[in-house]
């Protein structure tokens, strides 16, 4: 079969992850589209609904994201009424993000579809498969990914 991937490459972990990142990528792109979500504000809703992290800096920050950016998605989420920006009155320089109703109900949602894309991708493993596999991949963002640390939380899939 010439379409066949070389076995050389099925060999090399790091090739298998990157193509199943862009085929989850792929994948999920159009199932947050079809339910009217944007991947980028998901992130930024369940960044801010830890409560940790309500200011434009702190939430680039954990995610990873160019402060520019930033700024342009909280202004998409802004006038969408997912979040509202307030200066700090401890600090006028910084601006307080905060999850309004819509924005919290837009979770819920967006929480729905991650759900449902890790259900569906991850189909053909086991439970005890899906939960060696979070634990396997958790390890390795500890590792290499910046911003990614180990909390309780991120130790219930075990």
């Amino acid at each position: 079969m010439k379409n066949r991937v070389p076995e050389e490459l099925l060999t090399s972990p790091v090739f298998l992850i990157k193509r199943l990142g862009m085929k989850a990528k792929e994948e999920s792109q159009g199932a947050y589209a079809d339910a009217g979500i944007h991947p980028y504000h998901y992130a930024i809703l369940a960044t801010l609904a830890e409560g940790e992290r309500e200011t434009q800096g702190a939430i680039a920050d954990a995610l990873d994201y160019d402060r520019g950016q930033l700024v342009g998605l909280l202004d998409e989420m802004e006038e969408a009424g997912l979040v509202e920006r307030r200066r700090d009155t401890e600090d006028r320089r910084r601006q307080i993000v905060v999850t309004t109703p819509a924005g919290r109900k837009m979770l819920i949602k967006a929480r729905a579809v991650a759900k449902q894309l890790d259900d569906d991708f991850l189909a053909s493993l086991t439970a005890e498969q899906r939960k060696q596999l979070q634990k396997m991949l958790l390890a390795l963002a500890v590792e290499h990914v910046p911003n990614c640390q180990v909390t309780g939380l991120a130790l219930v899939a075990e």
